[in-house]
């Protein structure tokens, strides 16, 4: 576990160091590391119903995810990733519990890069539908529904 504070805020509150930050995370593990074939920006990191949650140490985001919020009420989880040198810490575990904890009164739904099915099962998450190519990647659409508790 990690002694960094959990840090929250709405996309409409971010400081330019924090979109810097966010970003550069996102692009060493999707950009970098996996090699995703599409654009990591997507017009809505700064949006009101979006939320970043994240926790840093002083070269910026160790572990990050995203929560969007669709205009019809639906909540999408995505952008989960830690920095190589912090996983395996349970960083991603803690931001997948706190999303639950604050969001998770309704469905959240996700998708899950297909070798992470059976870990996003242990927060309640089961699939909803086949596999499918995503920026290059084979994933799983997930749900979890209110009420689980895990």
């Amino acid at each position: 576990m990690t002694d960094q504070p959990l840090i929250s805020k709405a996309g409409d509150t971010l400081a330019a160091s924090d979109v810097y930050g966010i970003w550069k995370i996102r692009d060493a593990v999707f950009a970098v590391e996996q090699q995703c074939d599409e654009p990591d920006v997507d017009d809505q990191d700064l949006l009101e119903a979006t939320h970043h949650l994240w926790f840093e140490d002083a070269e910026g985001p160790t572990s990050y995810v995203r929560l969007l919020t669709d205009p019809d009420g639906a909540r999408r989880v995505g952008r989960v990733c830690t920095r190589r040198e912090h996983r395996g810490a349970g960083q991603s575990g803690r931001l997948v519990q706190e999303v639950t904890r604050v969001w998770g009164d309704g469905v959240l739904h996700l998708n899950a890069q297909a070798h992470l099915e059976d870990w996003y099962g242990r927060f309640g998450y089961v699939r909803t539908g086949e596999n499918f190519m995503e920026a290059g990647i084979d994933h799983v659409p997930m749900q979890r529904d209110p009420g689980i508790i895990r």
